[in-house]
């Protein structure tokens, strides 16, 4: 390896490439190169570290009490603790024959001299866990400069001629939505606004029965569908207006409004929203779809946390739900039942469309049969708007996600009374459901009897929480982590991480009676009644956070939903990887407190 290839290995780790350009030179000069086979204890309690070791090649794994705690492979350094402390719980073992680079331990506590590094390398978990994302969020670039008009949702123009009266006009801008009217005439346009007819109309001499042309008092500005959006930013800042008309070839093909504009740049949202509202057919919908996928990559590009991300996602996806839950529901009907979403939906934690989880509660006393062709029609029209079949059927169009209160208190009954796995499971399912069109006080009365009927059953929630172990989180000595052969040596993140926290936290909730659904705001809740510490609890958020945003990124980029879980950890960035490995200590940790808090190990 060449000098200036060492160099840029050293740069490559953080914080060293924060370092001066001549306390780098003098780093370079004081690195010494090493070799260990395999075997080799580097570091124990009763063998002090001499010197902080960056792998060129081979793997070191670290245990605590016996057990793997973290594998280091090429990129990777420690052991900065056992150096500032001078001591350490850990035992650091050569795995594979280690070609390493090693700063002597006085040149590296001469190093921390350094504010920047002393800060990152003094950090507890927490902060650093959060010092690396940030750091990590940097090389993030916001697009919006480059995005163009045509990239925008266009409100559809109400054109009419100027012999048109102002009352026709006014139905005209009606049916289309429209908040303006533009006036053709002759081979120019003008506009009639709010404005317009305030003066004109309600508070001057002019009938509604007058033509158009006596409202319209200025040529429209407009832009060129191909043009910058921050142009038309620019273009209605220096006008001081809230509208510009798009044209193509010198033809009208919508308006851009001011305030979709400067959604667009924060998020998009308020333009989906509005879309959805909108909406009148279940092919408008489809076509909206396409838009909130574009919000997610948006909104990832520019950093923005997955807990916001998927907050404001969930969120225009209950609206979706409503839209087609009025589409298929008969008004006289929609007041006596709830549509309830579980899952990720449920949790409020979805971004890209997963299996459908939803359900049907029907007021005692109503025909269920009634709701049988509605719910048929609704399930029909997800699975056309893309949201996937539950692989479980836990689906409206499913007789047993479709009943009456009683019919579900019973149901509860069994669940809360049995070991049965499936039973629990269902259980599992219906502790994250929320209440997205209908009558929200039928599904509140379902987890009022849930909370009044589900005391001392400490046996049911010991099988409950012992899921958590279902599967292994994948720190392993191979590259650092467990990877499945059978997925092209990738590892699954829901599997391996994600699921033992979110259903952990699910079981923890049902025993302390709390009612939020998403996981964060569970943990926090967890905190406020002593079942966990505030720093736990930040743990456990930050953890959270990290796994959502990997699985996001490989969301985004899978092409299979079936394979949408799994990373290649080898093409993260090493930050990326470090949080990661992060994540699933504090997985292990989680999973530790969950066997001593229910006695794990007594449940067969």
């Amino acid at each position: 390896m060449s000098i200036l290839d060492q160099r840029k290995l050293i740069e490559s780790i953080h914080p060293f490439e924060l370092l001066s350009s001549t306390a780098l030179d003098n780093l370079m000069r004081k690195i010494d190169i090493a070799y260990y086979p395999k075997d080799t204890l580097l570091i124990s309690k009763n063998l002090p570290s001499i010197a902080f070791y960056i792998i060129i090649k081979g793997s070191v794994t670290e245990y605590i009490d016996e057990e793997i705690h973290n594998v280091y492979a090429s990129g990777d350094s420690f052991d900065a603790d056992a150096l500032i402390y001078n001591k350490t719980e850990a035992k650091f073992l050569v795995a594979e024959d280690l070609i390493c680079y090693e700063i002597k331990k006085e040149d590296f506590l001469d190093l921390m001299q350094d504010k920047r590094v002393q800060a990152y390398f003094l950090q507890d978990f927490v902060s650093r866990h959060q010092h690396l994302k940030d750091y990590d969020a940097q090389g993030d670039l916001t697009p919006f400069l480059m995005s163009r008009v045509s990239d925008m949702y266009l409100h559809q123009a109400c054109v009419v001629q100027k012999e048109e009266t102002i009352y026709d006009s006014l139905k005209k801008m009606r049916e289309l939505q429209a908040r303006v009217i533009i006036v053709k005439d002759d081979a120019k346009y003008l506009i009639v606004t709010d404005t317009n007819l305030i003066d004109k109309v309600l508070l001057g001499d002019v009938l509604i029965s007058d033509k158009i042309e006596r409202l319209a008092t200025a040529r429209i500005i407009s832009i060129d569908i191909n043009d910058f959006l921050f142009n038309a930013l620019l273009l209605m800042t220096h006008n001081s207006i809230k509208r510009v008309v798009v044209m193509q070839n010198g033809e009208i093909k919508g308006v851009l409004e001011q305030l979709d504009l400067l959604s667009y740049f924060a998020n998009h949202s308020h333009l989906i929203a509005t879309q959805i509202d909108k909406a009148k057919t279940k092919e408008e919908l489809q076509d909206i779809q396409k838009d909130l996928k574009n919000l997610i990559l948006s909104l990832h590009s520019k950093g923005v946390k997955v807990r916001y991300i998927t907050k404001l996602v969930s969120t225009l996806n209950e609206k979706m739900y409503a839209k087609v839950f009025g589409m298929c529901v008969d008004k006289s009907l929609r007041d006596k039942c709830a549509l309830i979403v579980m899952g990720s939906e449920g949790r409020g934690e979805q971004s890209i469309k997963t299996d459908q989880d939803n359900a049907l509660i029907i007021e005692d006393g109503v025909d269920v049969e009634l709701f049988y062709e509605p719910m048929m029609k609704l399930n029909s029209y997800l699975l056309e708007l893309g949201y996937p079949k539950c692989s479980g059927d836990v689906m409206v169009s499913n007789s047993l996600w479709r009943k009456d209160v009683q019919g579900y208190k019973n149901t509860i009954d069994t669940w809360t009374h049995s070991l049965n796995e499936q039973n629990l499971q269902n259980l599992s399912i219906f502790l994250d459901a929320k209440c997205v069109s209908g009558n929200s006080a039928l599904l509140d009365e379902l987890v009022q009897y849930l909370q009044n009927t589900f005391y001392s059953r400490d046996d049911v929630l010991a099988h409950m929480a012992k899921a958590v172990l279902n599967f292994e989180t994948p720190l392993s000595m191979f590259s650092s982590f467990v990877l499945e052969k059978e997925h092209n040596n990738k590892l699954d993140l829901k599997k391996g991480g994600i699921f033992a926290l979110v259903h952990g936290v699910r079981v923890l909730s049902l025993e302390c009676k709390i009612s939020e659904t998403n996981t964060i705001e569970r943990i926090k809740q967890l905190n406020n009644k002593g079942i966990i510490d505030k720093n736990f609890a930040t743990e456990l958020i930050e953890s959270f956070d990290t796994l959502s945003s990997i699985r996001l990124k490989a969301m985004l980029e899978s092409k299979d939903l079936d394979e949408s879980n799994y990373i290649n950890p080898k093409k993260l960035e090493k930050i990326q990887r470090d949080l990661l490995k992060d994540s699933f200590k504090i997985i292990n940790k989680f999973k530790k407190f969950m066997s001593f808090h229910f006695h794990l190990q007594m449940v067969s």
